[in-house]
């Protein structure tokens, strides 16, 4: 893994911007800001998809109670299916930058688009949950949130299995719809669950 490089924006409030569950069929788009301070440096930062979901719980303690300030937001799965997943993920990261406080000065943005109506200069940065510790530090808090709530969601749901899936497309998910049907909780502009409703 490259080194993290935040080093470059040393004396700037520099927010890293992540986002997760752009890939299921249920559920909100959770985006998370993070601006972390300098002076409390997080051992063990890495690519939230990379960590075990142990650590990963132990990080998002740590990173609230570390960082500078940090912010998590989502877009709808209304949201998703009216705008598209991208734009809707665009639109969450959007809402956690305007939530900062004290607001960034920069933000890096892991992929390679930049949201719209950002409240400060923005780049974005391919793979930058690998290389910038405050966007790890977005992507851990964001996917730990909609983890959480998928799985808070699987109890009006049990016989789904989110819990075990999360809402992505697998064989038992994909199952489990075409048996007991979409529930308000399924994006239906996502083939899958399009062509499962146009039956």
């Amino acid at each position: 893994m490259e080194p993290f490089v935040s080093e470059l924006y040393s004396g700037t409030l520099l927010a890293g911007v992540d986002e997760a569950g752009r890939g299921p069929l249920a559920g909100d788009v959770v985006a998370a800001a993070v601006i972390l301070d300098p002076h409390q440096p997080i051992a063990g930062l890495a690519d939230s998809k990379k960590l075990s979901e142990k650590k990963r719980e132990a990080l998002f303690d740590e990173i609230q109670d570390k960082a500078l300030c940090y912010a998590i937001a989502s877009a709808s799965i209304e949201e998703i299916d009216q705008l598209n997943i991208l734009h809707a993920s665009m639109l969450a990261m959007s809402r956690a930058v305007a939530m900062l406080s004290p607001m960034a000065e920069h933000c890096l943005i892991d992929g390679n688009r930049l949201p719209l109506n950002l409240p400060c200069p923005a780049e974005a940065v391919v793979k930058g949950d690998a290389r910038h510790a405050a966007i790890s530090a977005a992507s851990i808090l964001a996917k730990v949130t909609r983890d959480r709530d998928i799985v808070k969601a699987a109890d009006l749901y049990p016989e789904y299995g989110l819990e075990k899936h999360k809402g992505y497309p697998t064989a038992l998910h994909l199952e489990a719809i075409r048996q007991f049907g979409v529930t308000p909780l399924h994006r239906r502009s996502f083939a899958p669950v399009k062509k499962i409703l146009e039956g």
